[in-house]
């Protein structure tokens, strides 16, 4: 069972540290949430966080004001050790600094050769270690740490049906074909610095943009789907 620490960096409860706690965790305004935030804006209960299949799933209980994961509204999605909850007023962040330095050196681990970190180590491949400070003072990473997710394309979800797996193809096959599209109707310019695409070709980007967002809701809010 992951254990999960959380920190509140604004609002009401600045400074408070939940560690360690088991999933799931709830979190709310009303008494008998593992995580009870003092703020107006937060409902009695407003997100729960439980663990499948070795990951963790943020997910909006209905809540008058929302949810947002690293700044973006979500009705269910993963988080990560660094990524940023964002309930009423209150910001809290997932992971306690071990936890953060863990998610930084794999992230760098997937770039890095260990060649490359002995140089940027010193040339002692034994001086690179999971502390936080010195994974933030990794330069490669240093503009894109949040939300550290952006860094890596998540994984598919393992052991689908038959079924689950046909219906997720068509859909990857459908955006794959739609963007495909796209990347062909574009002007690249002589020195490959700018980009341009039509009228209609920009209203079909805004399109997926927007088949994407539904999707996202029919996915966290089965019951609204059509």
């Amino acid at each position: 069972m992951a254990l999960v620490t959380l920190r509140v960096l604004d609002g009401v409860d600045q400074g408070k540290t939940f560690e360690n706690l088991p999933t799931p965790i709830t979190i709310g305004r009303e008494d008998g949430n593992v995580i009870q935030l003092n703020d107006e804006r937060v409902s009695r209960y407003h997100a729960k966080i439980l663990e499948d299949q070795g990951r963790l799933v943020i997910t909006d209980l209905a809540s008058t004001n929302g949810t947002k994961v690293n700044g973006e509204s979500v009705q269910v999605a993963l988080i990560r050790p660094g990524d940023l909850i964002g309930i009423g007023r209150s910001t809290l962040l997932v992971g306690s600094r071990e936890d953060i330095a863990r998610r930084l050196a794999q992230l760098r681990e997937l770039d890095s050769s260990i060649d490359e970190e002995a140089e940027l180590f010193g040339g002692d491949p034994s001086a690179a270690t999971n502390e936080l400070d010195l994974e933030l003072a990794w330069e490669a990473h240093a503009e894109g740490l949040s939300p550290l997710q952006l860094l890596k394309p998540p994984d598919l979800p393992p052991r689908l049906s038959p079924g689950q797996a046909a219906q997720l193809c068509e859909v990857f096959q459908y955006l794959h074909a739609k963007i495909r599209r796209l990347v062909r109707s574009a002007d690249i310019s002589r020195n490959g610095r700018t980009i341009t695409i039509g009228e209609r070709e920009w209203q079909n980007l805004l399109d997926l943009y927007d088949r994407l967002a539904n999707y996202l809701r029919q996915i966290g809010n089965p019951h609204d789907a059509p």
